[in-house]
């Protein structure tokens, strides 16, 4: 790789002004595209220092052999030419939004003669409309089908309209009217087109004319006696009607709208985006990235110009809803109101009904990123293939086919709990997740309710201590010190005491030394350390001074992330079950006539002390075995608590309320 410093330019030599620059490798192929409002601050970033930089940002950087710049007018131009030239050139290194899957669209070739309406998918090709995208194909063809009572447009192949005009002879649509028939002259070109062009008003959303059209004409027909029309024309009412039922109202106003949902984690991110044209949801669309060192902003700039850039993109609506703010906003939404040729209005909505359809777009980008996971988790190669680079990177003797991962969740010091998750070939195996009450205690203060405080290290090293135990209990360790006074039950015993090749704690240097410690105070070598931290994704091994950096794109790192998360997960569902339980248990202790029966019933009744202060005497009473004696003692008992007490907690979110 070159030394970014070989091919640095001089600052005095890059302008100041907005623009497009370019990274190059020693093939001269174009491997970064970027814009910049400032050119000068943006690329003297990445010449800086480059160890500071995200890790995909060094490879780039020590790619390339050269960068380049062009200076345009204003923000708005800069994002046209990055956009053209991303396309142009597919830079490696660049943000690719794919597909979750392929999605059929209604087409109609209106760059033909004479356009024919057909299901679609892939590239979208110039001279046409297109409508969806669909979730199914056959969606389509039973909406179209309905549709050509009233639009009979073309439909068949080329082949099929050639050989037709030669035979003059219509297709089976043309003798049943569901085509103008233009192949055998029924119709001229003119005629299909205007056809054509309505029947893309109608799918555009612009529905309620051509229903009120035909109405009107029903109702002309029945009152001069031409009942057999009418009745067509009735019939043709209730085939539009039936198309509009396919697909629901959610906005009123006849509202013309794009609505986005965003949901990620570290490494990947899924998008949902939601077409409703006149306040019905016309298509839905998906995409899933890998993240690489751009932010969430950044990458909202870059799906925008996905989806409405160029030739092939979605028409632009009035309004684009997103859930986050792009890296320039008024840019972004100037060039939008280019390409609509009108102002357009991007925002993020906040209330109403078009905040609630964005968080239904939300829960349908976290639900896509979920079955993604899972679909990759589930795969055998990908698991194979995550184990075999887990392996190499970390020098180990074998794949880690067990994996078990340690994670401490507390709440400023107090209520520790420990969680342990075990993963076999990939794969959670959850009959064997463990969870641990912290028993030990530091030099740490108290907290204001006598709870000890214990540090993430000293919980790490409990954890790991209390766990392994049983490993060096098992009866072939050569370290066993007998087990007579081992009361675990011996399938428990010996299912517990199976060691992982590899174990992972939430954390960085400061928790492996700490498992570390614990592994080798039990004279246990035969186990891996490791610990995933949270901001870079780094992987740190015990006594290291530098991490392990995974490629963001590797299916190790993604079985380390999904690990982490599950111990997390697990680790913090205890962790509130029992803050809960613990402190509404000590605010109710000492109330007399208060035993442990009617605590439990108090709080399942509540759930919380916030809610139990705020109770009336007749509410306690609602609770079986709470008289209104009792209740009145219990009021005034937690009245004068919440008088001398601190600050609480909230033991849903962990947040302190004053």
């Amino acid at each position: 790789m070159a030394d970014p410093s070989t091919y640095r330019p001089r600052p005095g030599e890059i302008p100041t002004d907005p623009g497009v620059y370019r990274f190059r490798d020693d093939q001269g192929r174009v491997i970064y595209v970027g814009k910049a409002k400032n050119l000068r601050s943006r690329l003297s970033s990445y010449f800086q220092d480059v160890a500071g930089l995200h890790p995909r940002t060094q490879t780039m950087v020590r790619t390339g052999a050269a960068v380049e710049w062009t200076v345009v007018t204003n923000e708005v131009e800069a994002l046209q030419l990055e956009y053209s030239w991303i396309k142009e050139y597919d830079p490696r290194f660049n943000v690719k939004y794919r597909d979750d899957k392929s999605y059929p669209y209604l087409a109609v070739t209106l760059a033909e003669e004479y356009p024919r309406a057909q299901v679609m998918r892939g590239a979208k090709k110039p001279g046409h409309r297109y409508f969806g995208p669909y979730t199914h194909a056959w969606a389509i063809r039973e909406t179209l089908d309905l549709l050509l009572r009233v639009f009979p447009v073309r439909t068949c192949s080329a082949g099929v309209f050639r050989r037709a005009t030669l035979s003059q002879r219509p297709c089976l649509l043309g003798y049943i009217d569901k085509c103008s028939a233009p192949c055998v002259g029924r119709v001229d070109a003119a005629t299909h087109r205007r056809t054509a062009e309505d029947l893309c008003d109608f799918l555009a959303g612009h529905t309620g004319k051509f229903v009120h059209r035909l109405e009107a004409q029903m109702r002309a027909a029945a009152a001069d006696l031409r009942f057999e029309d009418a009745a067509r024309l009735r019939d043709d009412v209730t085939a539009l009607e039936k198309s509009l039922e396919r697909s629901a109202v959610v906005l009123p106003d006849a509202t013309d709208a794009d609505v986005f949902g965003w949901a990620g984690d570290e490494l990947e991110a899924a998008v949902q985006v939601f077409h409703v044209r006149g306040g019905r949801i016309r298509g839905q669309r998906g995409w899933v990235l890998e993240r690489q060192d751009e932010n969430d902003p950044q990458l909202m700039t870059h799906l925008l110009q996905q989806v409405y850039g160029g030739e092939a993109g979605e028409s632009v609506p009035k309004e684009v809803l997103i859930p986050l703010d792009p890296d320039d906003l008024d840019t972004m939404t100037d060039w939008l109101s280019t390409l609509r040729g009108a102002r357009v209005d991007l925002r993020v909505p906040r209330r109403g009904d078009k905040r609630a359809l964005a968080d239904t777009v939300t829960r349908n980008a976290q639900q896509a990123l979920a079955r993604h996971k899972i679909s990759r988790a589930g795969d055998l190669t990908s698991r194979s293939q995550a184990l075999a680079e887990l392996q190499d990177a970390l020098a180990l003797p074998e794949a880690p086919l067990r994996i078990e991962c340690f994670d401490i969740s507390h709440l400023q010091g107090t209520h520790t709990v420990g969680s342990m998750v075990v993963f076999e070939d990939g794969l959670p195996r959850k009959s064997e997740y463990r969870r641990f009450v912290i028993r030990g205690t530091t030099d740490l203060p108290a907290s204001s309710d006598g709870a000890p405080r214990t540090d993430d290290t000293a919980a790490m090293h409990e954890v790991l201590t209390r766990r392994f135990k049983h490993h060096r209990d098992r009866p072939d360790h050569p370290d066993t010190p007998g087990s007579e006074h081992d009361d675990t039950p011996a399938p428990e015993r010996r299912r517990f005491a199976y060691a992982p090749q590899l174990v992972v704690v939430d954390g960085g240097a400061p928790q492996v030394a700490a498992a570390q410690a614990a592994l080798d105070a039990l004279n246990i070598h035969d186990v891996t350390v490791i610990g995933l931290a949270k901001r870079l994704e780094e992987v740190w091994l015990p006594g290291d001074d530098f991490p392990v950096v995974l490629p963001r794109s590797s299916d190790g790192l993604f079985l380390l992330q999904r690990v982490r998360d599950e111990a997390h997960r697990f680790a913090i569902t205890f962790h509130r079950k029992r803050r809960s339980t613990a402190m509404i248990r000590s605010a109710l202790d000492g109330i007399p006539g208060l035993g442990p029966t009617r605590q439990a019933a108090l709080l399942s009744q509540f759930g919380s002390v916030a809610a139990l202060r705020q109770a009336t005497p007749d509410e306690l009473c609602a609770v079986p075995g709470i008289g209104p004696a009792l209740a009145a003692t219990i009021a005034g008992h937690l009245d004068t608590q919440a008088a001398t007490a601190g600050p609480s907690v909230n033991v849903t979110t962990g947040e302190i309320v004053e």
